[in-house]
């Protein structure tokens, strides 16, 4: 619709433009050229020729971009600004006189690609005495068991890695600190480990009296869709840190808000919100360029299964680590294609379409072994539901291969020992979804208070 209002307007735009009044003043040279004022019979007639042959490119060209793609994908009308880009905007007030310590990596970068690093470093009145890293290090780019420690080249200020022999700030790290800011680009999901760094870094934050900043971002997800079982409360960790579905749809500063409350931090902290951002718009439609926040998600299209297909690693299948292809193809050497797809197609999996697949993984199970099994597309992303996606894959896969795949084992991710041992059973996933409801209109409203953007 957006496109055919455009093609309306251009030519409307180009019907009220009145090409006689202006040709003389858009030449240079028009005091040469004596037929613009002397024949103005012949300027009109070649003018509507001129207007005609553009109507009908424009025409032409919109039937061909529409024809080229599915549907068309809403986009912002005015570009999102994130936590930094507003904070640039206030001069800097809340860190004016202050020595900084901040917690980034390549995601956090403002409206013109400046790294936030460089940003606060040059920022007037603002002194960045250290950098902190989460998971994947400060480019974002490491797939390690450990991330060390290490020097920022343009700065030449120390990192010091939050996934390496600790994950939380030390006492010897916060000394000197009068704020810390956080500015990293979340995936909205709650085994993602972004989430759980920022905590326990308010955690340390109140412990030592110093201010807490977040820079908010988008959930690229969005900020209404929640999805997945509520974690347990005997299996917090680090890829668990608050009882909340795997799919929550708030930012990383609602969910500061909720931590800090709900788990009676105490830290003294302030969210920079964002501008231009509305609970409904996903990534891509934010106009905000994708950053990629860690080596597996690449693009906006590894991320929209990822909630559902991550899960089902722990069970034994690789899902394309190390492949651009990551979370858009599942796989093991014991797979039989034609078989898992043709149960697949029986189960009618809304927003998401399959396909047999063959890849080697480069990282995760079976790194290095020719794997068989799906490749998917989704094909509509308003309408996909990946947990539930992933839930459909496992009672699949189960099903099928009773002894290779070990669904008891995604227990771990899933975070709720029940709906594993429903899976486990054979228990249809939607009537596993639909056990879900009570717990979740509980966190809806809690969550209510938190929140920020409408």
């Amino acid at each position: 619709m957006e496109a055919r209002k455009g093609r309306v307007y251009a030519y409307h735009s180009l019907e009220a433009f009145h090409v006689d009044a202006r040709i003389p003043r858009l030449y240079i040279a028009h005091a040469r050229m004596t037929h613009n004022e002397t024949s103005p019979r012949v300027f009109r007639i070649r003018s509507l020729q001129v207007l005609m042959r553009c109507a009908i490119l424009f025409s032409f060209c919109g039937h061909a971009t529409m024809c080229a793609q599915e549907k068309p994908r809403p986009v912002a009308s005015v570009r999102t600004e994130t936590g930094i880009d507003v904070l640039e905007a206030q001069h800097f007030a809340p860190l004016r006189g202050k020595r900084v310590g901040l917690i980034t990596n390549q995601t956090g970068v403002d409206a013109n690609g400046r790294r936030t690093i460089d940003v606060l470093a040059k920022a007037e009145g603002v002194k960045l005495v250290v950098i902190f890293s989460p998971e994947h290090g400060i480019a974002a780019s490491e797939d390690a068991a450990v991330v060390n420690n290490a020097t920022d080249t343009a700065t030449g200020l120390p990192i010091y890695s939050l996934y390496g022999e600790t994950r939380r700030p030390t006492d010897a790290m916060l000394q000197g600190i009068d704020a810390i800011v956080f500015d990293i680009q979340d995936v909205g999901v709650r085994f993602y480990t972004y989430v759980t760094t920022m905590a326990y870094c308010m955690e340390a934050a109140a412990k030592h009296h110093i201010p807490f900043i977040v820079l908010d971002r988008p959930n690229p997800l969005g900020g209404e869709i929640i999805e997945g079982p509520m974690l347990d409360s005997d299996k917090l960790s680090f890829v668990g840190y608050f009882p909340m579905p795997v799919r929550y749809a708030m930012t990383l500063g609602e969910l500061a808000k909720m931590f800090n409350a709900e788990n009676k931090i105490g830290a003294d902290l302030q969210v920079v919100e964002m501008r231009n951002w509305r609970r409904g718009e996903m990534y891509w439609m934010t106009g905000l360029p994708w950053v990629a926040p860690s080596p597996n998600l690449p693009g906006i299209a590894n991320l929209i299964p990822y909630p559902g297909i991550e899960i089902l690693q722990a069970g034994g299948v690789s899902v394309g680590r190390g492949t651009d292809s990551a979370f858009l193809e599942i796989g093991a050497p014991w797979i039989k294609p034609e078989e898992l797809l043709s149960e697949l197609k029986r189960r009618s999996i809304s927003g998401v379409t399959f396909e047999t697949k063959t890849f080697t993984p480069k990282t995760g199970p079976y790194v290095g072994e020719k794997c068989e099994g799906i490749g998917l597309t989704v094909t509509e992303r308003d309408k996909i539901r990946s947990v539930l996606m992933g839930l459909e894959i496992a009672e699949a896969l189960h099903k099928i291969y009773p002894q290779q795949f070990q669904v008891e084992k995604m227990v771990t991710l899933l975070g709720s020992q029940s709906t594993a041992e429903r899976l486990e059973r054979g228990e249809a996933p939607k009537a596993i979804v639909a056990g879900w409801d009570g717990d979740l209109a509980k966190f809806r409203a809690m969550r209510a208070k938190y929140l920020i953007y409408r």
